[in-house]
């Protein structure tokens, strides 16, 4: 088994990590969940973060062959399409996407020119899907909960879990998004929990609980034994109450709405109306009332 090369991208902002992975310096590589920089309060884009990423692909001189999505995004916005731009890259995500699209089109009242049959992407993976990053071997697993549509990426011994997990200090994601399900998400896990114990595994968030330094990659070991929500021994209807529980006390994330509407069009803004500037909208009074 081939180790992959990871190199880890923090951003504070939203908690995110994204990734590049790769073979060795001068080779193909992957981009996982790449952000695209917004300040919601003036309604800014910006591309810091996404550069950081392109800067450092060019300096292995490496090749983007993939821009992998695990799931459309509620917490940022994606830097997938600004990135091909760059650099190139198909960009990519699990064919459950066309269900997040048609309810979200219908949100934001997309019309006739948003079409939701995954299209905006390069490519909609099925379940078990294999392809290669250079001499990697990645498989694509399906796990749904979170979102519906969520997949994880397993390349060789690590697996990227988008938001089916956090680390152990915090549990796993949450499950109340439309299409979200506490029940999928526990078989989701179980499904990761089950590969050998030294699988490395990789988040796309951290929330730096009690105030501690980032983190990102664990081991399914670790998950087993500590993860404060699902360690061994965790029924499924324990699980589901708990979750359940603390979903009903979460707010909204404040990201949701502009970062839905680009993200189920693979990281691509608005087309400028006739006065040449790009809109998003807000639904009002459209998302589930929070305690």
């Amino acid at each position: 088994m081939v180790r992959p090369e990871i190199k880890a991208f923090f951003d504070p902002t939203t908690f995110t990590i994204s990734y590049v992975i790769h073979d060795g310096a001068g080779g193909p590589c992957a981009i996982i969940d790449p952000v695209l920089d917004f300040d919601p309060k003036a309604a800014r884009i910006s591309t810091l973060s996404a550069q950081s990423i392109i800067d450092f692909v060019k300096e292995k001189n490496l090749c983007v062959e993939w821009i992998l999505e695990t799931h459309a995004h509620a917490d940022h916005l994606s830097a997938a399409y600004w990135i091909k731009q760059q650099i190139g890259g198909k960009i990519a995500i699990g064919e459950g996407i066309t269900g997040v699209q048609a309810h979200f089109a219908k949100l934001f009242n997309l019309g006739a020119d948003f079409v939701a049959d995954g299209s905006q992407f390069d490519h909609l993976f099925a379940a078990g899907e294999r392809f290669n990053i250079g001499s990697l071997v990645a498989e694509v697993l399906f796990t749904p909960g979170h979102t519906p549509a969520c997949v994880s990426y397993r390349i060789e011994d690590a697996v990227f879990v988008g938001d089916t997990l956090f680390m152990p200090d915090y549990g796993t994601a949450r499950a109340d998004f439309p299409g979200g399900d506490a029940h999928a998400l526990y078989e989701s896990i179980q499904h990761i929990l089950s590969l050998p114990a030294e699988t490395r595994l990789f988040m796309c968030h951290d929330y730096l609980p009690g105030g501690r330094e980032p983190k990102w990659e664990t081991t399914v070991a670790e998950q087993r034994e500590h993860n404060l929500m699902i360690h061994a021994g965790v029924s499924e209807e324990e699980f589901v109450s708990a979750r359940k529980d603390k979903d009903a006390k979460l707010a909204a994330p404040v990201l949701i709405l502009p970062s839905l509407q680009v993200n189920i069009r693979a990281g691509q803004l608005p087309e400028p109306e006739d006065n040449g500037v790009q809109y998003l909208k807000l639904p009002l009074n459209q998302l589930g009332k929070r305690r």
